[in-house]
């Protein structure tokens, strides 16, 4: 079963996204308001894929839902929505633990291919982690278990959003080539993902406060001016 969670407090919004969800097979559950969605997700006990969440929402804002969440569920896929004018919330969304962000207004072709995109990748977890042979990924301090899902750093384990996941196990397969942003995208978002390229770059500065000991002077993850990013051991 596919299901997700809608937390938008406009309900023409509210509707018109549950429609076109309903329509690609989706289960959905509606909150008017961010404390609502938290207790749709306990309700449910987290069986949740997707939460899809309106930042500017009564009582209990999106980004607050979206830290609250990622702090319960590594696996749960987060996607914001806002407006134009809210830039920063963007960023701030995506560093509290967001996988994707959609800006208002939206075609229905674009909400579902960014919302098909990202289940496919939480779908993915399962099997990844039913493979025996998957093996496990070490570079310098750093260790990747690809049978488990986990990360380690000096043997201490570090919590991964899965799209994080997803880029750690991209960089340490290509250890100190320089990776485009755009390769990067193509790599984790997939190549028919609508979104900008800064999505990368704010997941980047998200992992570096997670895995670097000087985050503003990272050792490992290494930025290619004017172009991307290379893993260092």
């Amino acid at each position: 079963m596919k299901k997700i969670l809608v937390a938008e407090d406009e309900s023409s919004i509210r509707e018109f996204i549950v429609i076109n969800l309903q329509r690609s097979g989706y289960t959905v559950l509606q909150a008017e308001n961010g404390a609502e969605a938290l207790e749709i997700f306990e309700e449910n006990n987290g069986d949740i894929d997707i939460a899809l969440l309106d930042i500017m929402m009564p009582e209990v804002d999106g980004i607050e839902v979206c830290k609250q969440l990622r702090n319960k569920s590594k696996n749960i896929g987060i996607i914001i929505l806002t407006a134009k004018t809210q830039e920063m919330d963007k960023v701030t969304g995506l560093l509290v633990g967001a996988d994707d962000y959609v800006t208002k207004p939206f075609s229905p072709s674009e909400l579902m291919a960014r919302v098909d995109a990202l289940y496919r990748r939480v779908e993915a977890i399962p099997r990844a982690n039913e493979k025996v042979n998957s093996g496990i990924i070490e570079s310098g301090v750093f260790t990747l278990n690809m049978r488990n899902h986990t990360f380690f750093k000096n043997g201490v384990p570090i919590e991964l959003t899965h799209v994080e996941f997803d880029i750690i196990e991209y960089f340490f397969s290509n250890t100190g080539a320089a990776l485009s942003r755009t390769e990067i995208l193509n790599k984790v978002w997939g190549e028919k993902y609508f979104g900008e390229e800064k999505v990368v770059d704010v997941n980047i500065r998200r992992l570096r406060m997670k895995i670097e000991d000087e985050p503003s002077n990272p050792k490992h993850l290494v930025t290619v001016w004017g172009y991307g990013y290379k893993w260092m051991e």
